[in-house]
């Protein structure tokens, strides 16, 4: 048992501790309290993009490597040797007559694609925003949610996705109101193939030529690889030396009938 003197000391020590810890309350609160209230527990954005990255990946993956559409209309179906299945090669530039050049059929490529990413990943984005709402729900947030779609930039070295939507948070008597426009930032190399596929398909139809060692020489970040088949369609194959991303797409122009 502890003496009358001892439990005035062990008072009096807890009354010092009491005294400190409402100091550093009153000193500190105001930004204690930010950092325990709403998005500490979860954050939107990196919500957003955790969701979707491998979607986006895939999409970007599978359009490149059938000439830029998801779902080619005109085509050549080819297989590599190694691959384990054919593939519709979209054509970027075609003729189906023989000497002439060919027509561009993708004049505004990266426009097109653009459109193509967005249709093919459309209801993930939507899946996700919904996850994202059903997430903080489940974390005993009011949640007022109103999606408004999205939009999707190609530029040098990555995809951006900006979905717009509205997210109102309340939690313990708090409202946060997050921003409206969620940004998703994807590294990729996809538009830079784009461009130099551009370039090959736009001199392919002037001259039914491009002269892809010199176009090495001078971007040795690019490497380019041209396969003739034995109906006279170019397939191009584009890879970058850092991201090994590929971007494949065929030609058939200037063809020279058989036997002449």
């Amino acid at each position: 048992m502890l003496n009358k003197k001892g439990q005035v000391v062990i008072f009096i020590i807890l009354g010092i501790i009491l005294v400190a810890v409402i100091a550093l309350f009153l000193i500190f609160g105001e930004k204690i309290i930010p950092e325990m209230g709403l998005g500490k527990e979860i954050n939107p954005a990196s919500f957003l993009d955790a969701c979707m990255k491998d979607k986006i990946e895939e999409s970007v993956k599978l359009i490149s490597m059938q000439g830029g559409s998801a779902n080619p209309e005109l085509y050549k179906t080819f297989r590599f040797e190694g691959e384990k299945d054919f593939t519709n090669i979209s054509y970027l530039c075609y003729t189906q007559n023989y000497y002439l050049s060919c027509i561009n059929q993708e004049p505004m490529l990266i426009q097109h694609l653009k459109s193509e990413i967005k249709t093919s990943i459309s209801d993930e984005v939507k899946t996700c925003f919904d996850d994202l709402t059903s997430s903080l729900e489940r974390q005993n947030y009011v949640v007022y949610a109103k999606y408004h779609g999205f939009d999707i930039e190609l530029m040098g070295g990555k995809i951006i996705v900006e979905i717009d939507g509205e997210l109102v948070l309340t939690k313990s008597g708090e409202t946060s109101k997050q921003e409206e426009k969620f940004k998703i930032i994807v590294p990729s190399k996809f538009y830079d193939l784009a461009l130099v596929a551009q370039e090959i398909t736009s001199q392919e139809a002037e001259y039914c030529h491009f002269e892809h060692l010199g176009y090495m020489f001078f971007y040795p970040k690019f490497h380019i690889d041209i396969f003739g088949t034995s109906d006279s369609v170019k397939i191009y194959t584009i890879e970058h030396e850092d991201s090994k991303e590929r971007f494949r797409f065929a030609i058939r122009t200037c063809v020279i009938p058989p036997g002449r």
